[in-house]
C-alpha cells in the first residue's frame, strides 16, 4: 500500500518538475525566434533618418520605433509579408531595401543588364576597330 502511494507521489513529483523545467526553455525559444525574425526583417528595412542604413544597424529614434512596431506584429504572429506590406503602406516602397518586381520597377531590375550588355558590345566594336587599324 505504501509502495503504491510512494510511486504515485513520485510520478506526480516528476511530472510537476519536468513541466516547470521545460516551460522556460519553450518561452526562451519563442523569444529567440521572434528576435531572429526581427533581425532578418530589420536588415531589409531602410532607416529613413540614416539614409542607406538598415534599421538593424541604426540607433536612431525612428529605427527603434520601427523595431518596436515589428516586434509587436511578430508577437501577434503576423507574417513577414504582412509586416513588409504594412511598412510599405505607411512609408512607401523606399523603406524596403529590396524593391519588389513590379511593372513600375521593371527598369530598375533590367537597367543593370542593359548597361553591361551595351558596354560589352561597345568595347567589342572598339576592339575590333582597333584590331582592323593595326
Amino acid at each position: 500500500m505504501k509502495n503504491k502511494k510512494f510511486i504515485k507521489i513520485f510520478i506526480l513529483f516528476c511530472l510537476v518538475f519536468s513541466t516547470i523545467f521545460t516551460y522556460p526553455k519553450i518561452s526562451i525559444s519563442g523569444e529567440q525566434t521572434i528576435e531572429k525574425r526581427l533581425n532578418e526583417i530589420s536588415n531589409n528595412v531602410r532607416c529613413l533618418v540614416c539614409r542607406n542604413q538598415s534599421i538593424y544597424d541604426s540607433n536612431s529614434d525612428f529605427a527603434n520605433d520601427i523595431k518596436k512596431i515589428i516586434r509587436i506584429h511578430l508577437k501577434e504572429n503576423k507574417s513577414d509579408q504582412f509586416i513588409y506590406k504594412f511598412l510599405k503602406s505607411k512609408y512607401g516602397e523606399y523603406i524596403l531595401f529590396k524593391p519588389p518586381f513590379q511593372i513600375n520597377t521593371l527598369i530598375l531590375w533590367i537597367l543593370p543588364f542593359i548597361l553591361i550588355i551595351s558596354g560589352l558590345i561597345f568595347f567589342t566594336f572598339k576592339f575590333l576597330k582597333f584590331k582592323k587599324n593595326d
